[in-house]
């Protein structure tokens, strides 16, 4: 019976999204119904308010919004185009070297960034005008951008990832470490494809103009200091110096402190980057207020664990339900945001995961590079629809999703490998010091 009305649940949420109404209120709504249902309104009151406070009362929850605010301020002090205009210079005369520039810079702003779409739109403010100016195919410059934004979220730091380890409990440091190697065999293989592409047909990218070695070595001025933030951010977590909460905090101010002794940041954009985060942590941490709700009136159904051994009863090959897992985020990914997906699913999968035998925390690098493939999979596309916003009249949509397909292949090409050799996910987590 409780089974039943767990499997009632899923169906009152599914259609409370498909009438549109925000991922938070149904979650919420449906949870909070599911325990009157079956304890009576005094008890569904007092488990809501429990579930709710016990889960946000995590010291973790803060690394959330100065995480953002890092990310927001960066893009703020103009940074990325400062990375840019760097990378350009030595990758320029290079088949596509304008692209494999901003892939490059993509994932180096994500490793200080932790958002897609900030990175998005700040690549394409700054990179696009240069490659209209170079007659760049409009389909490879906007899907390049597009999809080198997504490694926003997989290289750290990574909301999606701090949301996945609140949801199931696993290290967020682990999480951001496992991180690192794929997103780096993400960007390369973006970066080959573009060099092969454009070596084989030099109409899609011509080659810019060449820049003398004294200015490529003067503008690796301009992107010491990403690297210095991932290397103190990332770096502290994986010697175990800081707590994933405590070098948000650093990363924060440092990212502050330079940027006023700089004086690139103004009271005006300091107070834009507070609101916008201010903004989007809220969102946040309403979603897993009510992923919490939900989730714990799943489990207390009986619906998760009933759903775990009845596919472990069916004997099938792990990796071949694994794969169907990763086709249903596939599915997914053309009619649900980002954090709509995470806190779907992986109350569900999640126990058949750890049924399987699978690592919990590669689990969480593929999902999150599903999530990825998610933001440039049409009709949704989050990813394309934030740069056809800044992109005016260069492109079309459909121009955008057209220029995603190769990069699409790269990133089923990536998944591939990461399910063949866990060790590419796993083997830096496994040397952290603990």
């Amino acid at each position: 019976m409780e089974t039943l009305v767990g499997f009632a649940g899923i169906a009152v949420l599914l259609f409370l999204l498909a009438l549109g109404v925000p991922i938070a209120f149904a979650m919420g709504f449906t949870g909070f119904v599911g325990f009157a249902f079956l304890w009576g309104m005094g008890p569904a009151i007092t488990l809501t308010i429990l579930t709710a406070y016990t889960k946000l009362n995590s010291f973790i929850l803060v690394c959330i919004p100065l995480f953002m605010f890092m990310g927001q301020t960066l893009f703020y002090s103009g940074t990325a185009g400062d990375m840019f205009t760097a990378l350009n210079r030595w990758l320029s005369r290079l088949p596509g070297g304008l692209a494999m520039a901003v892939t490059a810079t993509s994932a180096g702003f994500a490793s200080v960034s932790g958002s897609s779409p900030a990175v998005v739109a700040t690549m394409g403010s700054v990179a696009l005008p240069e490659m209209r100016k170079y007659d760049y195919s409009p389909r490879l410059a906007t899907g390049c951008i597009a999809a080198a934004g997504t490694l926003g979220i997989l290289i750290p730091p990574s909301i999606p990832m701090v949301l996945y380890g609140i949801l199931t409990e696993q290290s967020i440091g682990r999480l951001f470490i496992a991180g690192i190697v794929p997103g780096v065999v993400s960007a390369g293989l973006y970066m080959a494809m573009i060099y092969l592409r454009a070596k084989h047909n030099p109409m899609l990218a011509p080659p810019g103009p060449s820049t003398p070695w004294k200015e490529k070595l003067r503008s690796i001025r301009k992107v010491y200091i990403v690297g210095a933030i991932f290397i103190i951010v990332i770096g502290g977590i994986y010697l175990g110096i800081f707590t994933p909460t405590e070098a948000s905090a650093v990363g924060a101010f440092i990212v502050l402190l330079i940027g006023l002794v700089q004086r690139k940041l103004t009271k005006r954009s300091i107070l834009s980057s507070m609101e916008q985060t201010a903004h989007t942590t809220g969102m946040i941490l309403a979603i897993i207020t009510a992923a919490m709700v939900f989730s714990t009136f799943l489990v207390t159904t009986g619906l998760t664990s009933a759903l775990a051994n009845f596919v472990i009863s069916l004997n099938a090959n792990r990796h071949v339900i694994l794969l169907a897992m990763l086709f249903i985020y596939l599915v997914l990914g053309t009619c649900l945001c980002v954090i709509s997906i995470i806190v779907i699913t992986i109350p569900l999968f999640f126990p058949i995961v750890m049924g399987l035998g699978f690592d919990p925390i590669w689990f969480g690098v593929l999902v999150t590079k599903m999530i990825e493939v998610a933001l440039i999979t049409p009709p949704i596309g989050f990813n394309c629809l934030i740069l056809k916003s800044v992109s005016g009249d260069y492109a079309t949509v459909g121009d955008i999703f057209a220029g995603i397909g190769w990069f699409f292949v790269m990133d089923l090409i990536t998944i591939v490998i990461l399910v063949a050799f866990p060790q590419i996910s796993l083997f830096l987590p496994n040397l952290m010091f603990q």
